[in-house]
This record gives structure tokens, sequence and C-alpha cells, in this order.
């Protein structure tokens, strides 16, 4: 069987959930590895065994604490030079896909982008905005593979699994490879979902006519525990952070459910949420694109419908938990 690299993405010294989903597609794919690679990231590889990781190399470097491309390209490039894995899956996220293309290169590996399947042998992928999915074989190896967030199930732990071989890989960096330095992380702390691993995205664009308009969404994502997304027109407009702009030139999402309100459907927008598997729509336009990809519409005021669905949603929720106690 083909042996299969995946590259958790770590935060706090917890996985985050895409690599839980990388591992069940990795485990499709052939014998399952990993490569943990940060600072302080060794108590993770224990974890990693109890998801049927059979071996994890760690690169555990102070130098490597914050990402940067040239480290982590560096570190990675190395060991899959000396262990030549057949596929490696790195997360299509921000630091994905700056990581993905650089590897590829140094090690002179084929890549496939945004992978959202595998059946008979094919990666399967979205082109045209969505429009069209391309599958794609490999013909030589290694293979460098990002995986969409929210598209495989996270992987379950597996009962009396045994604990993973694990190898502490030694660090190498150079002086070129530190030239970036960075000296701080600053987080956005809301107590909501990261968006690209949110099951339930509330998103606003144009519509909602300014910053405070979002208020109402964030309402009612703090009732649904989403996250908030917007459009590139609510982001340039300064009515919301860019980090949590949904589309071609901002984030890719695949959630549960979307819920878009006073969003036109531009195609950019499209690109990026078309991959949820349940999209409602809110506009006062009956025409507006975005009825074209939703699965439900709302025709009206979204500054009406907005606070009714909030109390609806309000009153299930509190339904369901007094049946549950």
């Amino acid at each position: 069987m083909a042996k299969v690299w995946v590259v958790p993405e770590v935060q706090d010294q917890k996985l985050k959930k895409i690599s839980l989903e990388m591992i069940t597609l990795a485990r499709r794919l052939g014998d399952v590895e990993a490569v943990l690679i940060g600072e302080g990231v060794s108590p993770v590889a224990a974890e990693l065994g109890n998801y049927g990781v059979g071996k994890v190399i760690v690169a555990d470097h102070a130098d490597l604490k914050t990402y940067t491309a040239a480290t982590y390209g560096r570190v990675l490039s190395d060991l899959i030079r000396r262990d030549q894995p057949e596929i490696v899956l790195i997360g299509n996220t921000a630091t994905g896909r700056d990581l993905a293309p650089r590897v590829a290169q140094r090690v002179d590996a084929g890549q496939i982008s945004d992978v959202i399947d595998y059946r008979d042998n094919l990666f399967i992928r979205p082109i045209y905005a969505g429009k069209a999915f391309q599958q794609v074989t490999a013909v030589a190896y290694p293979l460098i593979v990002t995986v969409r967030p929210n598209v495989f199930k996270a992987a379950e732990p597996i009962g009396g699994g045994a604990a993973p071989i694990v190898e502490t890989a030694t660090v190498s960096l150079t002086g070129d490879d530190l030239r970036v330095i960075v000296r701080d992380v600053v987080r956005q702390v809301t107590g909501r979902p990261e968006l690209t691993e949110a099951e339930i995205i509330v998103s606003g664009g144009r519509g909602m006519k300014g910053a405070d308009g979002f208020l109402i969404l964030e309402a009612l994502a703090n009732v649904l525990g989403a996250a908030v997304g917007a459009s590139r027109a609510a982001v340039d407009a300064g009515w919301r952070p860019h980090q949590e702009q949904v589309g071609q030139t901002g984030k890719t999402v695949s959630p549960t459910l979307y819920i878009a309100a006073g969003i036109s459907g531009a195609i950019q927008h499209l690109a990026g949420m078309s991959g949820s598997k349940v999209i409602v729509a809110i506009n006062k336009d009956s025409e507006a694109n975005i009825f074209k990809a939703a699965d439900y519409g709302i025709v009206g005021d979204l500054f009406e419908v907005i606070p009714l669905l909030t109390e609806e949603f309000q009153r299930a929720l509190a339904w369901n938990s007094e049946q549950a106690g």
C-alpha cells in the first residue's frame, strides 16, 4: 500500500478539525503516517495514534513556533526527500495553500489542490468556480494534495488503537530559512468557530447597508453557534474584516448550513461557498443570482426576516433543550 503522510495543523497543542478530516481521506489511500511541525507539538503525537496513525515524525523546534513558508517548507521538504512518501496531504487552508506549492516545487512533486472527494483512484476537485469538477490521477510520485476543509468527515478514534511509532526529526535551518521572523501573532477572539471549519455560517453582503447592519447577523450567529462571514463588497466597504471574506479572493467554505443575507450572488462569492450542503438565501430582489444556488430562498427585507429567524431558532432550541432535559 502507498505511504501516505498527513501534515496536521495544530493550534494551542490541539489538532484542528482539518487534521482529522485528512486522516479520513488518508485511510482510503494507504498506510497513514503524520508529520508534526511546530514548537511544543510533541504531546500531540500520542493523540494521533488514537486515529489509526501508525507513525508520527515530530519536528519540534523553537524556530518553528510560528508558521513561515520558508521554515516549514524546509523541514517538510527535507523529510519528503529522505523518506519518499507517495502522497502528502495538507489542508487547503490559508497556511496549506501557502506551504503546498513551495514544497511541491522543492521536491519536484505534482500537486492537486482543493480536493473534495476520492473515488475509483481519482481525486475530485472543483474548477471554474465550482461549475465543473475535474478528475485527477497521479502518473508520478511524490504527490502533494491539499484537502478542502469541512468536506470529509472527521476521523473517529479507533478503539484499542496501538500507540504510534514516534520519531524525533532533526531540524536544520539555514540563515536563508530564517530571513523572515514572525515576532507575534494577534488573534481576534470572537468565541465563534473558525470560518473554514464552521458547521453553520451566517454571511452578509452589500444589502446589510453598513457595519451596524451586521449586528443582527451576529445575534443570529450567537444563537446558532455559527461563524459570521461577509461578501467582498462588505469587506471592501470596511464593514467587516478581511478574515471573514468568503469567495474567490477570500476563504472557501463548506459548512452544513450557509445563510446568505443581502448577498446578490456574484460568481466570485459563489466560488467560495457553493460547496455548502444547504444554502439559504435572503434577499428582497427575487431575481438575485444567489437564489439560483440556494436550496431555500426567502424574498423579503432581511432586517425583518433575520430577527424573526433568530426568535424562531431560539424557541426551537429552547424546546429541544427542554425535551432533552
